[in-house]
Protein backbone atom coordinates (compact mmCIF):
# COMPACT_ATOMS: atom_id res chain seq x y z
CA UNK A 1 0.00 0.00 0.00
CA UNK A 2 1.13 3.34 -0.84
CA UNK A 3 1.14 5.99 1.64
CA UNK A 4 2.63 8.98 -0.13
CA UNK A 5 1.31 10.87 -3.62
CA UNK A 6 3.69 11.08 -6.59
CA UNK A 7 5.49 14.24 -6.61
CA UNK A 8 5.42 14.44 -2.73
CA UNK A 9 8.75 15.41 -0.67
CA UNK A 10 9.20 13.57 2.69
CA UNK A 11 10.19 16.57 4.67
CA UNK A 12 11.51 15.46 7.84
CA UNK A 13 11.47 11.91 9.26
CA UNK A 14 12.35 10.15 12.39
CA UNK A 15 13.53 6.77 12.38
CA UNK A 16 13.37 5.31 15.81
CA UNK A 17 13.93 2.03 17.41
CA UNK A 18 16.00 -0.03 14.63
CA UNK A 19 17.09 -3.25 15.54
CA UNK A 20 19.91 -4.05 13.25
CA UNK A 21 21.16 -1.43 10.95
CA UNK A 22 22.43 -3.08 7.63
CA UNK A 23 24.78 0.12 6.28
CA UNK A 24 25.43 -1.95 2.37
CA UNK A 25 29.57 -1.09 3.16
CA UNK A 26 31.54 -4.27 2.94
CA UNK A 27 34.16 -2.20 5.45
CA UNK A 28 31.35 -1.53 8.01
CA UNK A 29 28.48 -3.43 6.95
CA UNK A 30 26.83 -3.65 10.76
CA UNK A 31 26.06 0.07 12.12
CA UNK A 32 26.40 0.28 15.77
CA UNK A 33 22.83 3.15 16.15
CA UNK A 34 18.80 2.88 16.61
CA UNK A 35 18.29 5.84 14.70
CA UNK A 36 18.15 7.47 11.41
CA UNK A 37 16.96 11.17 10.50
CA UNK A 38 15.99 11.67 6.84
CA UNK A 39 15.14 15.72 5.31
CA UNK A 40 13.87 15.82 2.30
CA UNK A 41 14.54 12.60 0.60
CA UNK A 42 18.12 11.93 2.06
CA UNK A 43 19.65 10.99 5.55
CA UNK A 44 20.88 13.83 7.40
CA UNK A 45 22.16 11.83 10.82
CA UNK A 46 22.81 8.13 12.09
CA UNK A 47 23.35 7.67 15.68
CA UNK A 48 21.85 6.97 19.16
CA UNK A 49 18.53 8.52 19.36
CA UNK A 50 19.72 10.50 22.50
CA UNK A 51 22.45 12.13 20.16
CA UNK A 52 19.88 12.60 17.03
CA UNK A 53 17.66 15.73 16.54
CA UNK A 54 14.32 14.66 15.77
CA UNK A 55 12.06 17.37 16.42
CA UNK A 56 9.40 18.61 14.01
CA UNK A 57 9.47 15.61 12.27
CA UNK A 58 6.71 15.63 9.88
CA UNK A 59 6.61 11.83 10.48
CA UNK A 60 7.90 9.68 12.74
CA UNK A 61 8.64 5.52 11.83
CA UNK A 62 8.88 3.12 15.42
CA UNK A 63 10.93 0.09 13.99
CA UNK A 64 9.92 -1.96 16.97
CA UNK A 65 12.86 -3.59 16.77
CA UNK A 66 13.05 -5.21 13.19
CA UNK A 67 16.26 -4.78 10.56
CA UNK A 68 16.34 -1.69 8.64
CA UNK A 69 18.80 -2.08 5.27
CA UNK A 70 19.60 -0.03 2.60
CA UNK A 71 17.05 -0.17 -0.17
CA UNK A 72 17.85 -3.86 -2.53
CA UNK A 73 19.01 -2.94 -6.22
CA UNK A 74 18.44 -5.37 -8.49
CA UNK A 75 21.75 -4.69 -10.72
CA UNK A 76 20.35 -6.63 -14.07
CA UNK A 77 16.58 -6.52 -15.48
CA UNK A 78 15.03 -6.35 -19.11
CA UNK A 79 12.19 -3.73 -19.22
CA UNK A 80 10.35 -2.49 -21.88
CA UNK A 81 8.03 0.52 -21.32
CA UNK A 82 5.99 1.36 -17.54
CA UNK A 83 4.97 -1.66 -15.24
CA UNK A 84 4.68 -4.08 -18.32
CA UNK A 85 6.13 -7.18 -19.37
CA UNK A 86 5.91 -8.18 -23.44
CA UNK A 87 7.66 -11.14 -22.47
CA UNK A 88 5.45 -13.01 -19.88
CA UNK A 89 2.55 -10.49 -20.57
CA UNK A 90 2.50 -9.19 -16.57
CA UNK A 91 1.08 -6.08 -15.62
CA UNK A 92 2.72 -4.86 -12.18
CA UNK A 93 6.08 -6.22 -11.76
CA UNK A 94 8.10 -3.26 -10.87
CA UNK A 95 5.60 -2.72 -7.94
CA UNK A 96 5.87 -6.46 -7.16
CA UNK A 97 9.66 -6.66 -6.74
CA UNK A 98 9.48 -2.98 -4.35
CA UNK A 99 6.84 -5.70 -2.29
CA UNK A 100 10.48 -7.71 -2.05
CA UNK A 101 12.31 -4.77 -0.97
CA UNK A 102 13.77 -3.65 -4.31
CA UNK A 103 14.18 0.10 -4.70
CA UNK A 104 16.52 0.56 -7.70
CA UNK A 105 16.51 -1.53 -11.08
CA UNK A 106 18.82 -1.46 -13.41
CA UNK A 107 18.50 -2.22 -17.19
CA UNK A 108 20.51 -4.94 -19.32
CA UNK A 109 18.52 -3.43 -22.13
CA UNK A 110 14.92 -2.67 -22.88
CA UNK A 111 15.42 -6.57 -25.57
CA UNK A 112 12.17 -7.79 -25.04
CA UNK A 113 10.54 -5.18 -27.13
CA UNK A 114 8.28 -6.67 -29.44
CA UNK A 115 9.93 -5.74 -33.08
CA UNK A 116 13.02 -4.07 -31.20
CA UNK A 117 14.88 -1.98 -34.15
CA UNK A 118 18.38 -3.55 -34.75
CA UNK A 119 19.71 -0.07 -37.19
CA UNK A 120 21.67 2.41 -35.51
CA UNK A 121 19.07 4.99 -35.69
CA UNK A 122 16.38 3.15 -34.13
CA UNK A 123 18.89 1.79 -31.23
CA UNK A 124 19.71 5.28 -30.21
CA UNK A 125 16.15 6.38 -30.81
CA UNK A 126 14.89 3.26 -28.27
CA UNK A 127 17.27 3.66 -25.68
CA UNK A 128 17.07 7.85 -25.52
CA UNK A 129 12.88 7.25 -25.48
CA UNK A 130 13.37 4.64 -22.84
CA UNK A 131 15.71 6.74 -20.76
CA UNK A 132 13.06 9.27 -20.67
CA UNK A 133 9.99 7.59 -20.11
CA UNK A 134 11.05 5.20 -16.96
CA UNK A 135 12.71 8.99 -15.68
CA UNK A 136 8.58 10.20 -16.25
CA UNK A 137 6.99 6.51 -15.37
CA UNK A 138 8.74 7.25 -11.49
CA UNK A 139 8.32 11.05 -10.87
CA UNK A 140 4.27 10.09 -11.80
CA UNK A 141 4.46 7.57 -9.50
CA UNK A 142 3.90 4.54 -11.61
CA UNK A 143 5.71 0.66 -10.58
CA UNK A 144 5.54 2.42 -7.16
CA UNK A 145 8.33 4.70 -7.27
CA UNK A 146 11.07 2.06 -7.56
CA UNK A 147 13.96 3.90 -9.80
CA UNK A 148 14.34 2.18 -12.56
CA UNK A 149 17.72 3.12 -14.80
CA UNK A 150 16.19 2.57 -18.08
CA UNK A 151 17.88 3.33 -21.69
CA UNK A 152 20.46 0.57 -22.24
CA UNK A 153 21.08 0.11 -25.95
CA UNK A 154 22.54 -3.41 -26.74
CA UNK A 155 24.91 -2.37 -29.42
CA UNK A 156 25.10 -3.42 -32.96
CA UNK A 157 27.76 -3.81 -35.88
CA UNK A 158 28.32 0.12 -37.63
CA UNK A 159 27.97 1.80 -34.52
CA UNK A 160 30.89 4.52 -33.88
CA UNK A 161 32.11 6.70 -31.29
CA UNK A 162 30.14 9.92 -32.38
CA UNK A 163 27.26 7.59 -31.97
CA UNK A 164 28.23 6.60 -27.57
CA UNK A 165 28.89 10.61 -27.33
CA UNK A 166 25.36 11.72 -29.05
CA UNK A 167 23.94 9.22 -26.67
CA UNK A 168 25.43 10.20 -23.32
CA UNK A 169 24.55 13.63 -24.25
CA UNK A 170 20.93 12.83 -24.26
CA UNK A 171 21.60 11.55 -21.05
CA UNK A 172 21.95 7.86 -21.58
CA UNK A 173 24.41 6.20 -19.37
CA UNK A 174 24.14 2.13 -19.50
CA UNK A 175 25.05 -0.43 -22.10
CA UNK A 176 22.62 -3.64 -22.74
CA UNK A 177 24.24 -6.48 -22.70
CA UNK A 178 26.35 -6.66 -24.85
CA UNK A 179 26.37 -10.16 -27.35
CA UNK A 180 22.12 -10.01 -27.33
CA UNK A 181 23.08 -7.86 -30.82
CA UNK A 182 25.34 -8.21 -33.99
CA UNK A 183 28.34 -7.56 -31.57
CA UNK A 184 29.46 -10.97 -30.37
CA UNK A 185 33.60 -10.52 -30.76
CA UNK A 186 35.72 -9.60 -28.03
CA UNK A 187 37.65 -6.95 -30.39
CA UNK A 188 34.37 -5.61 -31.40
CA UNK A 189 32.98 -5.05 -28.16
CA UNK A 190 36.29 -4.03 -26.61
CA UNK A 191 36.49 -0.78 -28.80
CA UNK A 192 32.66 0.04 -27.97
CA UNK A 193 33.21 -0.69 -24.46
CA UNK A 194 35.99 2.03 -24.63
CA UNK A 195 34.29 4.54 -26.48
CA UNK A 196 31.06 4.47 -24.46
CA UNK A 197 34.09 4.42 -21.03
CA UNK A 198 35.16 7.69 -22.41
CA UNK A 199 31.88 9.21 -22.35
CA UNK A 200 30.37 8.06 -18.98
CA UNK A 201 28.36 5.33 -20.01
CA UNK A 202 28.88 1.79 -17.96
CA UNK A 203 28.37 -1.76 -19.67
CA UNK A 204 27.57 -4.93 -19.36
CA UNK A 205 28.36 -8.12 -21.07
CA UNK A 206 26.27 -11.47 -21.46
CA UNK A 207 27.99 -14.51 -19.61
CA UNK A 208 27.38 -17.71 -20.77
CA UNK A 209 25.21 -19.58 -23.56
CA UNK A 210 22.61 -18.15 -25.30
CA UNK A 211 19.44 -16.65 -23.40
CA UNK A 212 16.98 -15.81 -26.28
CA UNK A 213 17.17 -16.48 -30.39
CA UNK A 214 19.96 -14.37 -31.58
CA UNK A 215 21.86 -14.12 -28.64
CA UNK A 216 24.65 -16.47 -28.21
CA UNK A 217 27.73 -18.15 -26.54
CA UNK A 218 29.47 -15.38 -24.61
CA UNK A 219 32.70 -17.67 -23.32
CA UNK A 220 35.54 -16.33 -20.84
CA UNK A 221 37.84 -14.99 -23.55
CA UNK A 222 35.35 -12.43 -25.26
CA UNK A 223 34.79 -11.63 -21.72
CA UNK A 224 37.92 -11.06 -20.58
CA UNK A 225 38.81 -9.36 -24.27
CA UNK A 226 35.56 -7.41 -23.89
CA UNK A 227 35.97 -5.93 -20.67
CA UNK A 228 33.44 -4.66 -20.22
CA UNK A 229 32.69 -2.82 -16.55
CA UNK A 230 30.21 -5.70 -15.15
CA UNK A 231 30.35 -9.38 -16.08
CA UNK A 232 26.69 -9.86 -16.34
CA UNK A 233 25.15 -13.17 -14.78
CA UNK A 234 28.10 -15.07 -14.13
CA UNK A 235 26.25 -17.68 -13.75
CA UNK A 236 24.63 -18.17 -16.14
CA UNK A 237 21.61 -16.26 -18.02
CA UNK A 238 20.37 -19.41 -17.84
CA UNK A 239 23.27 -21.55 -18.75
CA UNK A 240 26.38 -20.92 -17.37
CA UNK A 241 29.95 -21.41 -18.27
CA UNK A 242 32.10 -24.30 -16.98
CA UNK A 243 33.11 -23.42 -13.53
CA UNK A 244 37.38 -23.68 -14.57
CA UNK A 245 36.32 -20.55 -16.89
CA UNK A 246 34.20 -18.70 -13.83
CA UNK A 247 37.09 -19.05 -11.91
CA UNK A 248 39.58 -17.21 -14.53
CA UNK A 249 37.05 -14.53 -15.17
CA UNK A 250 37.35 -14.30 -11.02
CA UNK A 251 40.97 -14.66 -11.27
CA UNK A 252 41.82 -12.32 -14.39
CA UNK A 253 39.13 -9.92 -14.30
CA UNK A 254 38.89 -6.69 -12.08
CA UNK A 255 35.33 -6.25 -13.11
CA UNK A 256 32.10 -6.85 -11.68
CA UNK A 257 30.98 -10.40 -10.71
CA UNK A 258 27.43 -10.36 -11.67
CA UNK A 259 25.37 -13.19 -10.01
CA UNK A 260 21.44 -13.33 -10.58
CA UNK A 261 18.44 -15.19 -9.61
CA UNK A 262 17.56 -16.26 -13.54
CA UNK A 263 21.03 -18.64 -13.49
CA UNK A 264 22.64 -21.85 -12.33
CA UNK A 265 22.78 -21.52 -9.00
CA UNK A 266 25.40 -23.90 -8.39
CA UNK A 267 27.68 -21.79 -10.21
CA UNK A 268 26.68 -19.10 -8.17
CA UNK A 269 27.34 -20.64 -4.55
CA UNK A 270 30.80 -21.55 -6.37
CA UNK A 271 31.73 -18.62 -7.98
CA UNK A 272 30.71 -16.51 -4.43
CA UNK A 273 33.17 -18.74 -2.39
CA UNK A 274 35.92 -18.33 -4.76
CA UNK A 275 35.34 -14.66 -4.93
CA UNK A 276 36.07 -14.73 -1.42
CA UNK A 277 39.08 -17.12 -0.98
CA UNK A 278 40.56 -14.41 -3.81
CA UNK A 279 39.55 -11.41 -1.60
CA UNK A 280 37.07 -9.92 -3.90
CA UNK A 281 33.88 -9.76 -2.45
CA UNK A 282 33.85 -5.84 -3.34
CA UNK A 283 33.27 -7.18 -7.11
CA UNK A 284 29.99 -9.21 -6.21
CA UNK A 285 26.46 -7.86 -7.28
CA UNK A 286 23.34 -8.98 -7.33
CA UNK A 287 20.27 -9.27 -9.90
CA UNK A 288 17.38 -11.27 -11.36
CA UNK A 289 17.69 -10.91 -15.13
CA UNK A 290 13.94 -10.68 -15.28
CA UNK A 291 11.30 -11.03 -16.59
CA UNK A 292 12.73 -14.07 -18.71
CA UNK A 293 11.47 -16.95 -19.87
CA UNK A 294 11.26 -18.16 -16.23
CA UNK A 295 9.14 -15.16 -15.58
CA UNK A 296 9.14 -11.87 -12.85
CA UNK A 297 10.98 -13.05 -9.21
CA UNK A 298 9.39 -10.22 -7.15
CA UNK A 299 11.86 -11.89 -4.40
CA UNK A 300 14.61 -12.97 -6.75
CA UNK A 301 17.11 -10.22 -5.01
CA UNK A 302 15.90 -11.65 -0.93
CA UNK A 303 16.45 -15.16 -2.45
CA UNK A 304 19.95 -14.67 -3.98
CA UNK A 305 21.21 -13.12 -0.45
CA UNK A 306 19.17 -16.10 1.38
CA UNK A 307 20.84 -18.56 -0.88
CA UNK A 308 24.39 -17.32 -0.61
CA UNK A 309 24.10 -17.01 2.79
CA UNK A 310 22.75 -20.36 3.41
CA UNK A 311 24.76 -22.62 1.16
CA UNK A 312 27.31 -20.39 0.35
CA UNK A 313 28.79 -19.79 3.80
CA UNK A 314 28.71 -15.68 3.20
CA UNK A 315 27.80 -13.70 6.35
CA UNK A 316 24.05 -11.83 5.96
CA UNK A 317 25.40 -8.89 6.28
CA UNK A 318 28.33 -9.39 3.70
CA UNK A 319 25.57 -10.92 0.98
CA UNK A 320 23.15 -7.88 2.12
CA UNK A 321 26.08 -5.57 0.48
CA UNK A 322 26.25 -7.53 -2.68
CA UNK A 323 22.73 -6.16 -3.15
CA UNK A 324 23.06 -2.54 -1.98
CA UNK A 325 26.46 -1.02 -1.49
CA UNK A 326 28.53 -3.06 -3.93
CA UNK A 327 25.75 -2.24 -6.72
CA UNK A 328 25.85 0.96 -5.59
CA UNK A 329 29.75 1.91 -6.11
CA UNK A 330 30.03 -0.77 -9.51
CA UNK A 331 27.12 1.16 -11.36
CA UNK A 332 28.16 4.44 -9.86
CA UNK A 333 24.75 5.05 -7.78
CA UNK A 334 24.37 7.59 -4.69
CA UNK A 335 21.54 5.29 -3.10
CA UNK A 336 22.69 2.09 -1.93
CA UNK A 337 24.08 2.92 1.43
CA UNK A 338 23.22 3.79 5.02
CA UNK A 339 25.64 7.16 4.87
CA UNK A 340 24.75 10.64 5.63
CA UNK A 341 24.25 12.57 2.07
CA UNK A 342 22.84 9.16 0.54
CA UNK A 343 19.43 9.10 -0.60
CA UNK A 344 16.93 7.64 2.09
CA UNK A 345 15.74 4.32 -0.21
CA UNK A 346 14.84 1.39 2.73
CA UNK A 347 13.64 -1.61 3.50
CA UNK A 348 12.13 -2.26 6.92
CA UNK A 349 12.51 -6.76 7.77
CA UNK A 350 12.10 -9.36 10.46
CA UNK A 351 12.55 -12.96 10.86
CA UNK A 352 9.34 -14.47 9.29
CA UNK A 353 6.74 -15.90 11.18
CA UNK A 354 7.43 -19.39 12.53
CA UNK A 355 11.25 -20.05 11.25
CA UNK A 356 13.48 -22.02 13.19
CA UNK A 357 16.07 -18.61 13.03
CA UNK A 358 16.12 -17.19 16.55
CA UNK A 359 16.66 -14.04 15.02
CA UNK A 360 16.90 -12.45 11.23
CA UNK A 361 20.67 -13.62 10.63
CA UNK A 362 20.11 -17.19 11.61
CA UNK A 363 16.64 -17.44 9.87
CA UNK A 364 18.80 -16.01 6.52
CA UNK A 365 21.95 -18.75 7.49
CA UNK A 366 18.71 -21.53 7.48
CA UNK A 367 17.86 -20.34 3.83
CA UNK A 368 14.37 -18.99 4.96
CA UNK A 369 13.07 -15.32 3.27
CA UNK A 370 12.60 -12.19 5.61
CA UNK A 371 9.00 -11.14 6.33
CA UNK A 372 9.30 -7.17 4.73
CA UNK A 373 7.25 -4.32 7.00
CA UNK A 374 8.14 -1.06 5.09
CA UNK A 375 10.00 -0.19 1.89
CA UNK A 376 10.85 3.38 1.64
CA UNK A 377 11.88 5.12 -1.51
CA UNK A 378 13.82 8.95 -0.77
CA UNK A 379 11.96 9.29 2.67
CA UNK A 380 8.96 8.21 1.62
CA UNK A 381 6.83 5.15 2.71
CA UNK A 382 5.56 3.44 -0.79
CA UNK A 383 4.48 -0.10 0.86
CA UNK A 384 3.99 -1.12 4.45
CA UNK A 385 3.67 -5.40 5.12
CA UNK A 386 4.63 -6.97 2.13
CA UNK A 387 1.74 -8.73 -0.20
CA UNK A 388 5.11 -11.10 -1.26
CA UNK A 389 7.08 -11.75 1.35
CA UNK A 390 6.08 -14.27 4.20
CA UNK A 391 4.69 -12.59 7.32
CA UNK A 392 7.01 -10.65 9.49
CA UNK A 393 6.69 -11.06 13.63
CA UNK A 394 7.22 -7.37 13.73
CA UNK A 395 6.78 -4.58 11.76
CA UNK A 396 7.33 -0.67 11.75
CA UNK A 397 4.49 1.82 12.59
CA UNK A 398 3.96 5.41 11.49
CA UNK A 399 3.22 7.52 13.79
Amino acid sequence: MATEIAGARSGKVLIENIGLLFSGDLARPLLDADTIVVNDGHITAIGARADCDGEGAKTVIDCKGVALAPGLIDSHVHPVFGDWTPRQNQLGWIESSLNGGVTTMISAGEVHLPGRPRDIVGVKALAITAQRAFDGMRAAGVGGGVKVLAGAPVIERGMVESDFKELAAAGVTLLGEIGLGSVKAGNEAREMVSWARRYGMRSTIHTGGPSIPGSGLIDKDVVLEADADIIGHMNGGHTALPYRQVCELCEKSTRGIELVHNGNERIAILAARHASELNCLHRVMLGTDGPAGSGVQPLGILRMIALLTSLADVPAEIAMCFATGNTARLRGLKQGLIEVGRPADFVFMDRAQHTAGKDLIESLQLGDLPGIGMVMIDGLVKCQRSRNTPPAIAVPEIR
